[in-house]
């Protein structure tokens, strides 16, 4: 390439470039609005976005201690059902004691043997965190009693649990079954009058 058409083109670029700086550019006052607008919208968009990630943060703590409490119940709990089954062998062997004639040395040995049984039976559903639910003297309370029937007794408190037909347990607090029981009702008021 000769000097002459070097010259040339950087003369044509010249003109492109003086060209281009003589356009119209947008005056600084136009720009401004445009750029805060963008700036709000941004600053919100930002805004909206931390909140949903507050949210999602809090939804995941709440749903990791939900399944924490989930997993702790399901531990505590996981033996409800077995606990169940074993409770009418508990009654059994507390009917069989209740109908030996103790005083028969025939019999004695064999007494002992089922008592001894029942208190190694129970010492196991104490250390399991069952407890047996014997209600007698106490007030009737539907959230751990069930009423079999109700009986005027003179001298009784109502709502008193005056019999016990089948003891109550319940797991770590919970109720596995009910005691069922028999309560005393209000004597009614007979005076006379009338």
């Amino acid at each position: 390439m000769s000097t002459e058409e070097k010259n040339g083109q950087e003369a044509e670029t010249e003109v492109l470039q003086s060209e281009d700086n003589g356009a119209e550019q947008p005056a600084a006052e136009d720009v401004i609005p445009e750029v805060e607008e963008g700036l709000v919208q941004l600053q919100s968009e930002l805004a909206a976005a931390k909140d949903q990630a507050l949210r999602t943060q809090a939804e995941m703590q709440n749903l990791r201690r939900r399944v924490e409490r989930d997993v702790e119940n399901a531990h505590k709990y996981a033996l409800e059902k077995f606990v169940g089954e074993l409770l009418p062998v508990v009654d059994n062997l507390e009917r069989a004691i209740q109908t030996m004639d103790c005083n028969s040395d025939d019999i004695k040995p064999i007494s002992e043997g089922v008592e001894l049984t029942l208190k190694s039976f129970q010492d196991v559903l104490v250390r399991f965190k069952v407890e047996a639910v014997d209600p007698k003297g106490q007030m009737f309370d539907p959230e751990l009693h069930q009423a079999m029937s109700l009986l005027e007794v003179p001298g009784e408190t109502p709502n008193t649990v005056i019999d016990v037909f089948q003891k109550g347990y319940t797991l770590n607090g919970r109720l596995v079954r009910p005691a069922m029981v028999v309560v005393a009702k209000a004597v009614p008021n007979n005076t006379g009058e009338g």
